[in-house]
């Protein structure tokens, strides 16, 4: 299992007391409210940033890192990704998933047959829909209902499906 969650994408600079726009990558912008510390990596360095102050423009959360008071601290970081460890992730309620622990999973159908593995989710505004890559390299759309996903084993990396009329 991921140890680190990724949480945005530092898009670009925001003004010039050091703040930065963050694309989210995660479904609440508004977790950014109340996180205190993320981890920055930008491919050279890994670095644990403190958050001084979060505001929200658009879809976007604009942040101010405790330390970087210029644009010109800051604007090396472009394009940055932003990690949570699991421990400041947000709690799952029951039946929901991090993306992250679901990619490379075994998927079987409900008669025990090997699928395939998941490769991508796909987020959609009515429901999810899980791309699950076969054994030939073709992908299949499936989506996350529980018509379709019967089950979710995180334990045994498997997921169970019903393969609906009409899928394939």
């Amino acid at each position: 299992m991921i140890s680190e969650l990724q949480v945005g994408v530092i898009t670009q600079t925001h003004g010039i007391r050091g703040e930065v726009k963050v694309f989210p990558t995660t479904d609440d912008v508004s977790r950014f409210k109340k996180l205190k510390e993320v981890i920055m990596d930008n491919g050279k360095e890994r670095l644990n940033m403190e958050i001084e102050g979060v505001k929200f423009f658009k879809q976007y959360a604009i942040i101010k890192f405790k330390g970087y008071d210029s644009i010109n601290d800051i604007e090396k970081y472009k394009n940055a990704k932003l990690y949570v460890t699991r421990d400041k992730a947000v709690r799952l309620k029951k039946d929901e998933y991090f993306i992250a622990d679901l990619i490379g999973m075994e998927v079987v159908t409900e008669e025990g047959g090997q699928f395939g593995r998941m490769k991508d989710v796909m987020v959609t505004g009515a429901n999810d829909v899980y791309v699950v890559e076969r054994e030939d390299g073709t992908e299949v759309l499936l989506p996350a209902i529980k018509e379709c996903v019967k089950n979710i084993d995180m334990e045994q990396g498997r997921i169970t499906v019903h393969i609906m009329d009409g899928l394939i």
